[in-house]
């Protein structure tokens, strides 16, 4: 939420303001590569950040990190700028996929130089405008590739039209979070039919953006509380959401735990004993390694599908979990949209999280029932979320017999 509020901040006519921003790599890295194309973004106090648009302009370069949002949100942001615009980031960004953005930005109009398998390193050679118009791609690997077009499509000169061939878009609920927040921010969006979005061309207009809890950094702390018996609270949570907090709701208490929202927050309470579970994750795909590590301390066999694009995200994400959860005693079985996983006698070892964010947080939930977990790489959970080992720490440290609050 907090990367499409900037997008959308930047392309706005007059100031915005950010309220409760999540600062995290991914977002810094946004807001750098904002600033890179002369928007004015003001990131210095963590409860409010300002975006004041100025218009785009190269040269220009964007770090992208490792971040999916900054690599496919910014660059049709900048085929509207003014001068030339690069893109590159991380030595496994350049594996992520990107040719159905370039590919359709280019028949939009823009003249794009990209690696020859059409991902970074890229450059875009703005003129100022972009003649928009219709595109069919396959978004079947990210939801990203739309959002990242419907996000500037109301600075195109026709607009845009975009539509989805292939298998089911993934992460649905982040599209709908998308258009939820192109209308709040006065764009006029059709999406009536079935994988088809239109964005009308006209003018954003600055707003203030109250941004919500974040439901996939949450997840840990849920599953912790799962995994311990106890009670965990996120405070501050909405009475309606653009995340898909029923999808939440739903898979926690499939595991086994109770959910409830009220003035405290949204509270997961568990009992110490795991259910197994057949279920797709396709809405939910963030969440997959955290369910991937709860299901190896399940009460029977689960089976986890429907997340076939997680191959893509940070890294091969069913790969790196089949080893991972392999390498502690459980019996895992990887398939082409998901993992079959047999619980076993776990024992402790090494776990790497190949600069993951997720894969740190499943060590961490595993760790709180098996000794010796070792994590290769805590810090990699930098990426959307800082505090993750201080909040851990305190979470583990304020348990006891009768539960956690955190």
């Amino acid at each position: 939420m907090t990367a499409r509020a900037l997008v959308l901040a930047a392309a706005s006519v007059g100031p915005s303001t950010l309220h409760a921003p999540l600062r995290a790599r991914d977002t810094e890295l946004m807001a750098a590569g904002l600033r890179a194309l002369g928007v004015h973004v003001s990131t210095m106090d963590d409860k409010r950040w300002e975006i004041r648009p100025r218009p785009l302009h190269g040269p220009a370069h964007v770090d992208v990190g490792l971040s999916g949002t900054v690599m496919r949100f910014v660059p049709p942001l900048a085929a509207v700028a003014n001068g030339e615009v690069t893109f590159d980031g991380d030595p496994y960004a350049r594996k992520r996929p990107m040719g159905p953005i370039i590919n359709a930005l280019r028949e939009l109009g823009a003249q794009i130089d990209a690696s020859p398998a059409d991902g970074l390193p890229l450059a875009i050679h703005g003129k100022g405008s972009l003649p928009g118009g219709e595109v069919t791609i396959d978004s079947s690997a990210s939801s990203q590739f739309v959002s990242g077009l419907l996000l500037s499509g109301v600075d195109y000169d026709h607009g845009v039209t975009v539509r989805h061939v292939g298998p089911p878009v993934p992460n649905e609920p982040h599209l709908r979070m998308t258009v939820q927040m192109l209308r709040a921010a006065g764009a006029a969006v059709d999406d009536s039919v079935k994988d088809v979005w239109v964005v009308a061309p006209g003018r954003l207009t600055g707003r203030a953006w109250q941004i919500e809890p974040d439901l996939s950094g949450a997840a840990p702390f849920f599953a912790a509380a799962l995994v311990t018996g106890g009670r965990v609270t996120l405070a501050g949570w909405p009475r309606t959401s653009v995340q898909a907090v029923g999808k939440v709701r739903e898979i926690f208490a499939a595991l086994g735990g109770s959910v409830t929202l009220d003035e405290s927050g949204l509270t997961v309470a568990g009992t110490g004993k795991i259910h197994a579970v057949d279920v797709s994750l396709g809405d939910i795909a963030e969440l997959t390694p955290v369910v991937a590590a709860l299901a190896t301390l399940a009460d029977g066999p689960s089976h986890l599908y429907g997340v076939g694009n997680i191959r893509y995200h940070e890294t091969d994400r069913l790969a790196a979990l089949a080893t991972e959860l392999g390498g502690l005693g459980a019996s895992v079985e990887e398939k082409p949209d998901g993992l079959l996983i047999t619980p076993k006698p776990l024992a402790g070892t090494q776990f790497r999280t190949y600069d993951d964010h997720r894969m740190a947080h499943a060590a961490a939930v595993i760790g709180l029932r098996v000794p010796e977990i070792h994590l290769d790489d805590v810090g990699c959970t930098a990426k959307t979320l800082p505090s993750f080992p201080h909040l851990w720490a305190d979470l583990v440290k304020s348990g006891s017999n009768n539960g956690a609050e955190g």
